[in-house]
C-alpha cells in the first residue's frame, strides 16, 4: 500500500518509519527543506530509542523515502496520514489547528482516485468534519474519507507502543475506509492488538479523554506516595496493589 505521511515530527517520524516496517511504501512529507535534507542523509532530529535504525533500513531497502513535494507522494498514495503540530496557542492555551488545515487544502490539490486522509495529530473534537469541508469545498469532485486514528505513544518507547498496541482506535463509519485501515495495520493483527472502530468525533474525544486519565492518574499517585510517606507505607507496593 501507498502512504504519504504530512509532517516529520516526532508521530508522524515514528508512525511513517514503523510503517514501511510493516512493508508498505511510505513518503513523509515535511516544508522544512533543512529536516528533509538531515533526514535523507539518515541523520534522525529526535532521540527515540531503535528510530534510527528502523529508519535506516527502511531506506535502504526502498520502502521509505522523505521529500518537501507534497503533490506527487499525495496523488500516488491510497492513504494520507496528517502528523502534523498542533502547539498550544499562548493566547488562550487551545490547540492551534491551523497546520492541520494548511495540510488539508495542500492534500485537497492531490487527490487522485479514492483516497482515506488520516488525522494522526490530537485534534479537538469536530476537526475533521473541518477538514472534510475544507477538502469538499476545494474539491467537491474528490472520493475520499477523513479518518480519526490517535495516536497514543510514549517517548522513549514509541516504537514498541506503535507496534505492539493495547488498542487501535479507528474513527469512521465508511467501510472502504476501514477495509485500508485494516490492511495498513494488518501486520498488529499477529499480535491481535484490539481494533475499536467508533465515530470520528468519537475517536477524537477517546485522545484527549486518555490524556486526561493519565493526568489523573500521575496526580493521584503523587498524592499516594505523599500520604505513604506520612505514614511509613510503600508507595510501590501501594501502586502494584491497586493495579497501577
Amino acid at each position: 500500500m501507498r502512504i504519504a505521511m504530512i509532517g516529520t515530527g516526532y508521530v508522524g517520524l515514528v508512525s511513517g518509519a514503523c510503517i514501511a516496517d510493516f512493508g508498505h511504501d511510505v513518503v513523509c512529507v515535511d516544508k522544512e527543506a533543512a529536516k528533509i535534507e538531515s533526514l535523507n542523509r539518515g541523520e534522525i532530529p529526535i532521540f527515540e530509542p531503535g528510530l534510527q535504525d528502523l529508519v535506516r533500513n527502511n531506506v535502504r531497502d526502498g520502502r521509505l523515502s522523505f521529500t518537501t513535494a507534497t503533490e506527487d507522494p499525495v496523488r500516488a498514495a491510497d492513504a494520507v496520514f496528517i502528523a502534523v503540530g498542533t502547539p498550544s496557542r499562548s493566547s488562550d492555551g487551545h490547540a492551534d489547528l491551523s497546520y492541520v488545515y494548511d495540510a488539508a487544502r495542500e492534500i485537497a490539490g492531490a487527490l487522485d482516485g479514492f483516497t482515506v486522509v488520516i488525522t494522526k495529530s490530537t485534534v479537538s473534537v469536530g476537526s475533521g468534519d473541518e477538514v472534510e469541508r475544507i477538502i469538499r469545498e476545494r474539491r467537491p469532485d474528490a472520493d475520499f474519507v477523513v479518518v480519526s486514528n490517535p495516536e497514543f505513544l510514549r517517548e522513549g518507547a514509541a516504537i514498541y507502543d506503535f507496534k505492539h498496541p493495547d488498542r487501535i482506535v479507528i474513527g469512521t463509519d465508511d467501510e472502504r475506509a476501514k477495509k485500508v485501515m485494516a490492511d495498513i495495520y494488518r501486520p498488529l493483527s499477529l499480535n491481535q492488538a484490539p481494533i475499536i472502530h467508533t465515530s470520528r468525533r468519537t475517536a477524537e474525544l477517546i485522545k484527549y479523554a486518555a490524556n486526561a486519565f493519565l493526568a489523573t492518574k500521575v496526580t493521584f499517585i503523587n498524592e499516594i506516595a505523599d500520604l505513604c510517606e506520612k505514614v511509613g507505607a510503600d508507595v510501590q507496593d501501594v501502586a502494584r496493589g491497586i493495579g497501577m
